[in-house]
């Protein structure tokens, strides 16, 4: 299939087992790219650093011939099961959002790369609500995009919308969503 996903990782040969650095999903050539088109990312300054020492990154193929979703579930898997920097883990992955973070009580057991792949989800969340926003110059409510997804709550309650209105709350502090005035209904500030 020409359009067919791959889900592949970037390793490190500077290290003994040229452990993996990064996880990702494409199609065509992605893969090599980063290597030619570096980014000021953590993966960037990764590759950065293994040229500058001699070497080449190892790009390693891990399954192809998947769908979009079926790349996205591996991938999300693959970087919960290893971890990022910012967890404790050794990818570069940068999927863990920056800013104002609560703290979950005392108690509760987080597995390790649970975060990592809610954020995954939400990345996907986000995407969708853009796309939806962009599609309607005139504006989208909480309610429009809720009922686009088909994730309106069955559960019992006044407001069953809850995840839609976080997923807009957020992009509106991103700068990537904004209010119409006087009105209830979102557009997007990302052409």
């Amino acid at each position: 299939m020409e359009d067919s996903y791959y889900v592949y990782s970037l390793k490190d040969p500077r290290s003994a087992n040229a452990r993996p650095f990064y996880i990702g999903k494409g199609t065509g050539t992605r893969a090599w790219d980063h290597e030619t088109n570096i980014d000021k990312t953590k993966k960037g300054k990764r590759i950065e650093e293994i040229k500058k020492d001699g070497f080449d990154v190892i790009v390693s193929v891990l399954a192809d011939g998947l769908s979009e979703i079926q790349a996205l579930k591996l991938e999300a898997e693959l970087i919960s099961a290893f971890g990022t920097e910012d967890s404790g883990g050794f990818l570069t992955n940068s999927i863990l959002p920056s800013g104002n973070q609560s703290k979950p009580r005392k108690e509760l057991i987080i597995p390790f790369g649970l975060r990592e792949k809610a954020q995954l989800g939400l990345q996907l969340l986000k995407e969708a609500t853009l796309e939806l926003a962009k599609a309607n110059p005139k504006g989208i409510q909480n309610s429009d995009a809720v009922k686009a997804f088909n994730l309106q709550s069955d559960y019992m309650g006044g407001s069953k919308d809850y995840l839609t209105w976080s997923v807009i709350g957020i992009l509106m502090r991103e700068g990537r969503l904004k209010r119409i005035d006087g009105s209830r209904k979102h557009v997007s500030q990302v052409k």
